[in-house]
């Protein structure tokens, strides 16, 4: 990297330990990913004895990952799980321990190439006080600058009370948290198509918006961060919507919270992962360009294939907006400096 360009940091990226204990036996019943590793390189995930996904080296090597950044010229990755991992499903004690597994083996690769990773560790939230205590332990002991979160756990949606105390400690650690959806809404009537991908991910997004803005979260919250994946997912295109609902149904909307939706417009970030130069220049009107960050979904297909590509093709974005979109808005987000990465 060098000082004549922006630094380029990429909030969405995901990554997995290259192995793992069998967590069906280790705990003594079925539901966990496994994965398998071929000679071709490439390794497949499994829930159960159901195929899931076939992925690359890149999605646990970290010279793999660097030898794509440079290629790429992006700087910095942020390293979160892959959202199949969360287990919120799962019983607390087993979660927990997964969870500190997947942190530990992601602190080892931040470890070894500090000026090229960051990490967000993840959480058993099924759980809330297990939860704080490993959210204390990734923000103090690990040194991550904050975790990544689903969209929802199980009953719970985001303003639950149960979860709040994580929240209020995450606010307390300056620790940033990142949503991403999962679990989604209406899978198993949408099998075909990809649709659960392709429509229950960007409702799962708006459906953790609504939740904490509705929920007064961010409300009793101001210094938590957050950021969203997908570019807010389908509130940025529903946000009038929202609002409308509030000012006409104050009885339903406004039961927990009576500031209206549009005022919580550049209270968070959203990742830039939008695929359409149009749909970027809204998203930037909306929230500001110091709320959108560059977000390219690595190592996988629906994401960015070219981290930054769309921001950086954009002739009407000028120096100052781009700078901010490629790592401006990412720092500001994750509480650190610039000079950490040069």
């Amino acid at each position: 990297m060098t000082a004549d360009r922006p630094l380029k940091i990429d909030i969405h990226t995901h990554i997995l330990p290259r192995t793992w204990p069998d967590l069906r036996e280790r705990y003594g019943y079925g539901g966990f990913i496994r994965l398998e590793h071929e000679g071709t390189g490439c390794a497949k995930m499994f829930k159960d004895d159901v195929f899931f996904r076939e992925v690359e080296p890149n999605c646990w090597d970290g010279p793999a990952r660097i030898a794509d950044c440079d290629r790429d010229r992006v700087d910095v990755q942020v390293l979160s799980t892959v959202p199949v991992m969360f287990s919120y499903w799962a019983k607390p004690a087993d979660c927990h321990d997964l969870s500190r597994l997947l942190n530990d083996d992601l602190a080892e690769t931040v470890r070894r190439h500090p000026k090229r990773f960051v990490g967000l560790g993840t959480l058993p939230l099924q759980a809330p006080e297990l939860a704080v205590q490993e959210l204390e332990r990734c923000v103090t002991e690990l040194g991550f600058p904050g975790v990544e979160i689903g969209s929802h756990v199980g009953a719970w949606n985001l303003n639950a009370p149960e979860l709040f105390p994580v929240f209020a400690r995450a606010a307390e650690l300056g620790a940033a948290v990142f949503v991403h959806p999962w679990d989604m809404m209406g899978q198993p009537d949408m099998e075909r198509y990809w649709l659960p991908w392709l429509v229950g991910m960007p409702a799962e997004t708006s459906r953790a918006i609504c939740s904490l803005i509705f929920g007064g979260v961010f409300e009793r919250l101001p210094t938590l961060r957050v950021a969203f994946a997908h570019g807010g997912g389908s509130f940025p295109a529903t946000v009038a919507r929202v609002q409308h609902g509030f000012d006409v149904r104050p009885d339903l909307c406004a039961i927990d919270n009576d500031k209206p939706p549009r005022s919580y417009l550049g209270r968070f970030w959203v990742d830039s992962l939008v695929h359409d130069p149009d749909m970027l220049r809204y998203l930037i009107k909306l929230v500001g360009e110091r709320r959108v960050a560059l977000g390219s979904d690595y190592p996988f297909p629906l994401g960015e294939h070219v981290p930054g590509s769309l921001i950086e093709s954009m002739p009407d974005l000028g120096p100052e907006t781009k700078a901010a979109l490629l790592g401006g808005s990412a720092l500001e987000w994750l509480g650190l400096r610039e000079e950490q990465f040069r």
